[in-house]
């Protein structure tokens, strides 16, 4: 089922876990840094078939609860 408003992304460095975020996070300058790590690592070639931010877990739980303050 498809739902407006949020992406799947898959965190982690070595076994990848499934979240889904507003995609409003996408305008966050902390939120375009992961991107940024992501471009750097991947490329446009997502092992995963989607979104895969090569970040710890514990860190991206860190940083979207910043975002949501």
């Amino acid at each position: 089922m498809f739902q407006r408003g949020i992406l799947a992304v898959y965190i982690g460095e070595y076994e990848k876990k499934r979240f889904i975020v507003p995609v409003s996070y996408l305008n966050e300058p902390l939120f375009q840094d992961l991107l940024c790590q992501a471009e750097e690592e991947f490329g446009f070639d997502h092992p995963m078939g989607g979104l895969t931010i090569p970040c710890s877990e514990d860190h991206f739980i860190h940083l979207v609860s910043s975002m949501r303050r």
